[in-house]
C-alpha cells in the first residue's frame, strides 16, 4: 500500500469548509491513489429513507425485523446516489461483491447481502450508504493543502457505535482536536 494513501482513513471536514455537501462531515476513504479517491460520508442519515424502504424498492421482503438503529441509511455522497454501499463488520460468509478493507470493515455492494439481512442471516449491523464521494486525481491532495480536511485512521467504532450527531466532533477528538476551538476564519499577518 502506498504510504501517502489515505485509504482506510477518515476525512474530517474543517469548520471553515462551507460546502453544503461536505460541511461538518466525516468521510471514510475506501480508495485513494494517483487516479483519485472514493469515500463514503458517515454522518448524513437520510430522514425519509430507511432500510425497509430500500428493501421494498428492491422487491425484497424482510422475514425478520430490520431495525433502523442497527442498519441505518446515510447519504454516502453526491455521486451515483442510486447505488448502495454496505459497510459492515466481518461475518461468517462473504457475499458476491464483498471486499475486505484494512480497517477491520467489510464493504459489500451486491444485492445478496441485503437479502441476507432481510432473512436474518446477514451482518448483525451495517451502515447502508446511498451514493459516494469522489475526487479526481490531485483534487483531494489540493483540498488537504488548503486545510479543508483533517485525517485520522478509521476505526469501526466510528462507523457503528458513535451517534450520527456526535461523529464529526468524536472523529476530531481521536486526534486530540476540539473543533469548537478552531476558528472558521484564517488569520493573515
Amino acid at each position: 500500500m502506498d504510504p501517502t494513501s489515505l485509504a482506510h482513513h477518515l476525512l474530517i471536514a474543517m469548520p471553515q469548509l462551507d460546502d453544503p455537501g461536505f460541511g461538518q462531515t466525516v468521510t471514510y476513504i475506501i480508495e485513494h491513489d494517483e487516479q483519485g479517491a472514493m469515500g463514503l460520508t458517515l454522518n448524513r442519515p437520510l430522514e425519509h429513507i430507511n432500510l425497509s424502504r430500500v428493501l421494498d424498492s428492491m422487491k425484497i421482503t424482510p422475514r425478520v425485523p430490520v431495525p433502523d438503529e442497527v442498519h441505518p441509511v446515510v447519504a454516502g455522497g453526491p455521486v451515483n446516489t442510486q447505488t448502495g454501499f454496505i459497510l459492515h463488520p466481518p461475518c461468517e460468509q462473504m457475499w458476491h461483491s464483498t471486499v475486505v478493507l484494512q480497517s477491520g470493515l467489510w464493504l459489500t455492494t451486491s444485492k445478496d447481502v441485503l437479502e441476507a439481512i432481510a432473512c436474518g442471516q446477514g451482518p448483525s449491523h451495517s451502515l447502508v450508504a446511498l451514493g459516494y464521494a469522489g475526487w479526481e486525481a490531485g483534487q483531494l491532495e489540493q483540498e488537504l493543502a488548503e486545510n479543508a480536511w483533517l485525517t485520522t485512521p478509521a476505526q469501526p467504532e466510528m462507523v457503528f457505535d458513535v451517534p450520527f450527531a456526535e461523529r464529526w466532533h468524536a472523529a476530531a477528538r481521536q486526534i486530540g482536536i476540539d473543533l469548537h476551538l478552531i476558528s472558521t476564519q484564517a488569520g493573515h499577518s
